[in-house]
């Protein structure tokens, strides 16, 4: 099972939350989800359990807790909505034109 781990405090580490989370039962993967510039916490990350009763355990036992000053929200991850296209970026495209165009009597492109 997936779950979500919200609320995260920026100084919180992958080794936090699978020390936190390991009291709970097995885990598969833990990951804090960073921001591609900067490199910082953006606050949430997923845990992966693959005993839905450890999972369930510990989304109640940690959900509200305090972890390093922050209070946790943590749940059962909801998949990604499907329709959005995260590649393109949505939405925008086209653009161009403006700028004065050369005429025969001025020279040619």
């Amino acid at each position: 099972m997936n779950i979500y781990v919200g609320n995260l405090s920026r100084d919180v580490t992958e080794a936090d939350v699978r020390e936190a989370f390991g009291a709970f039962g097995q885990l598969a993967s833990v990951t804090i989800i960073k921001d591609k510039f900067t490199g910082e916490s953006r606050g949430f990350g997923f845990v992966e359990m693959p005993s839905s009763g450890e999972a369930q355990s510990a989304i109640a036992g940690l959900n509200g807790k305090d972890l390093k000053g922050r209070t946790l929200n943590v749940s059962e991850a909801r998949p990604r909505p499907e329709g959005r296209d995260r590649k393109r970026g949505g939405g925008g495209g086209g653009g161009g034109g403006g700028g004065r165009r050369m005429g025969r009597d001025r020279g040619s492109w």
